[in-house]
């Protein structure tokens, strides 16, 4: 595809007209106009100016594409997921998670995850997933999993929570608190400090991390894409020496620090 073509397909997927997404540029709509007919090539400024309007790289509008990958939107089903951590909770007595799988559902009901109709239980179950898969089958840390932000974002509280206490403390520990005072960076210093007092709170984290930075292609802004490397670059090798200095963890702290690391380093690539 031309640059042209690519500009008249990235404006028309933000649903934008010639004349909205001149005024964005503080160009002409003829400037556009003539983009998109490869007239005339935008000049680098603009390329980076369309670049933030349509919340994509510059190489996504200047390389000559031959065709367009599908993407998935989701890997597995959440229906599956939960079946089998229920059932993984049954048959290996995991009272407290088993518990907290249809709480979990039901607390999440109607909520979807960012930009788009994905069902937000989806994200906690494939957590929990991620943790059995790599041998993690203790009770409070996948309960914990399970229901690590329904505190957040369900408004429910801690104490009502149906799970024993060392599961709230894990929750507690991965909430955070909305209220706090302080700048953005003193109270990601103060959240990430308590993680870190916990090795099973350090690596519920980093699954959700490992969860997230998968969904941040479509789910943030360039901008949110630039603040969570950020984030993660200066707060999750700590949390990952903790989980690694855990010896029941250690095996698991090797595919969290390649996941993590791996995935930053794709993205700094393409952005």
């Amino acid at each position: 595809m031309s640059i042209g073509i690519n500009i008249r397909r990235l404006r028309e997927a933000k649903k934008l007209t010639q004349e909205n997404l001149a005024e964005k540029l503080g160009v002409t709509f003829q400037a556009v106009s003539s983009w998109e007919r490869d007239e005339y090539l935008p000049e680098t400024a603009n390329l980076r100016k369309l670049a933030e309007v349509f919340d994509v790289s510059v190489s996504a509008i200047v390389e000559d594409k031959k065709g367009t990958f599908k993407t998935k939107e989701t890997i597995y089903s959440w229906e599956h997921m939960k079946t089998y951590v229920k059932t993984t909770a049954s048959a290996l007595g995991m009272h407290n998670a088993y518990k907290a799988v249809d709480y979990a559902v039901a607390a999440h009901e109607g909520q979807t995850r960012k930009k788009s109709q994905i069902p937000y239980i989806y994200h906690p179950l494939n957590m929990a997933c991620h943790a059995i898969s790599m041998g993690i089958i203790e009770d409070e840390i996948i309960a914990a999993i399970l229901l690590h932000d329904v505190v957040e974002d369900c408004e429910k509280t801690i104490d009502e929570l149906p799970v024993n206490d060392e599961t709230k403390e894990l929750v507690g520990l991965m909430t955070k608190d909305k209220n706090a005072a302080g700048t953005r960076e003193e109270k990601l210093d103060e959240y990430y400090g308590k993680l870190a007092s916990n090795p099973k709170a350090a690596l519920i984290k980093c699954i959700d991390r490992c969860n997230n930075i998968t969904t941040m292609s479509w789910g943030l802004s360039r901008e949110g894409i630039y603040r969570y490397i950020e984030e993660t670059e200066k707060y999750f090798p700590g949390l990952i020496k903790v989980v690694k200095e855990t010896p029941e963890y250690t095996k698991a702290s090797w595919l969290l620090k390649y996941h993590i690391e791996s995935m930053l380093d794709i993205y700094k690539r393409l952005m």
